[in-house]
């Protein structure tokens, strides 16, 4: 007679976490995030209210940035996440509130640190899960080729940076010393960091689980941020 293995409750626990859609909660934070950032750059607010159209394209790639990457490194069409009508309607949503709303609300309640450090910790969390999806995706072209599967994960989880240099570049904004191919910010090198550890244990070079893996991998991401954002 066979016997079923029971789970844990920790096992449980990792993998009802690992199952968590971040549609729409966590993906708003990484919006809102992703746009704050963006309206702190110098002449944003004046561009968005020249040039809405320049603006929202900014946005998009501020928000969608990493899909953008990932899909020019696999010569996918780079424009495919305006599929997702849902998401991009969201993310227009969030850009028009954040640099459109009456008294500029939405940043004043932005302002308040409480605020910021969820945002901010849920943003994280979607940075897991798009290294996960980078890594899969990335194998289901190139069977075990941890080289790509490496570098579609890095670039679906901190390209939005990478396309944002391109941008600014032909804007004329553009600022070598602050390029991240030639100086990387703590979130590219993490993100690498992740993206080799996912694609080492979907290459079974690393032995733990795939949902054991992106708790532990998140919780140190969000406590790395937050302990970043308080400091």
């Amino acid at each position: 007679r066979s016997v079923v293995a029971m789970e844990s409750p920790w096992d449980e626990l990792t993998l009802a976490f690992s199952r968590t859609s971040m549609f729409p909660f966590f993906d708003i934070a990484h919006y809102l995030v992703s746009l704050m950032a963006m309206k702190r750059q110098p002449g944003a607010v004046t561009m968005a209210w020249k040039n809405p159209f320049s603006s929202w394209c900014t946005a998009m790639l501020h928000c969608f940035g990493g899909g953008i990457l990932s899909c020019i490194l696999l010569a996918e069409p780079p424009l495919r996440f305006l599929a997702n009508n849902t998401n991009v309607l969201l993310a227009s949503s969030i850009w028009y509130i954040i640099f459109f709303c009456p008294c500029d609300l939405v940043c004043q309640a932005y302002s308040f640190l409480p605020v910021q450090l969820l945002a901010a910790g849920m943003k994280e969390v979607t940075r897991t899960w798009k290294i996960v999806g980078g890594v899969t995706h990335a194998n289901s072209y190139y069977k075990n080729g941890w080289i790509v599967m490496i570098a579609i994960g890095w670039a679906r989880g901190a390209g939005g940076s990478i396309i944002t240099n391109f941008e600014q570049l032909m804007k004329g904004t553009w600022k070598p010393e602050a390029d991240e191919w030639l100086k990387m910010s703590y979130p590219s090198k993490v993100t690498l960091l992740g993206s080799v550890m996912f694609t080492f244990q979907h290459t079974k070079h690393l032995a733990i689980s795939k949902h054991n893996l992106m708790f532990f991998y998140t919780v140190f991401l969000v406590a790395t941020k937050v302990r970043l954002q308080v400091t």
